[in-house]
């Protein structure tokens, strides 16, 4: 599938309204103002996105959420360690030491902000769209990037060869943190939403 600069600057737009609403919806629920850039929006293959979140081996704390209805596929938000802990921190007001001695709690409240967050873009792309979208309840897991891309590939490998890549920049008082969420909607799908904007692959 051949996508041009129309159809990237689509998904780059979605992606862009996306990560505004999800910002929002994380500074409510931290109840801290958090301002953000504007986020970068690309096309990426695996091992791009790989080396964009910092090598194969960086641990992170991958959600995975899955939408269906009038068009399916996954979702993958993945947060490095100083992300982590501002979550943690503004809403259990413990700190983080390292990924060993994460609680449960804490993975129960991790799991929270990755659905709120993911249900704020999916909402994003259905009121855009006027399509029915609905998600799934997130999988949390902490692991090396690479084994959460592979295993994402590997159970979604009908889904497009490459993905949509978000890369959001959030600033909270003195801190600056960053996530990146991974949008991977089927062939048929891709298709389904572009058409939606007027655009045929």
């Amino acid at each position: 599938m051949e996508l041009n600069d129309m159809h990237i600057d689509v998904l780059k737009e979605i992606g862009n309204i996306g990560a505004g609403n999800a910002a929002t919806s994380l500074s409510s629920m931290l109840s801290k103002r958090i301002d953000m850039n504007v986020p970068e929006v690309s096309l990426l293959n695996y091992n791009d996105v790989i080396d964009s979140i910092g090598g194969a081996e960086n641990v992170v704390v991958g959600i995975l959420v899955s939408f269906g209805g009038d068009i399916d596929g996954v979702i993958l938000f993945l947060l490095k360690k100083e992300f982590v802990h501002l979550i943690i921190n503004s809403l259990l007001g413990t700190e983080l030491h390292n990924f060993e001695e994460i609680s449960d709690m804490e993975m129960s409240a991790l799991s929270e902000i990755g659905n709120i967050m993911v249900s704020s873009y999916v909402s994003s792309i259905s009121s855009l769209t006027n399509m029915k979208i609905d998600i799934t309840v997130p999988s949390l897991n902490i692991d090396m990037s690479g084994a959460l891309l592979d295993a994402v590939t590997a159970e979604f490998s009908e889904a497009a060869d490459k993905v949509i890549f978000i890369k959001e920049k959030y600033f909270c008082q003195d801190e600056t943190v960053y996530s990146h969420m991974l949008l991977l909607p089927s062939i048929t799908s891709l298709q389904i939403l572009l058409k939606k904007f007027g655009l045929d692959i």
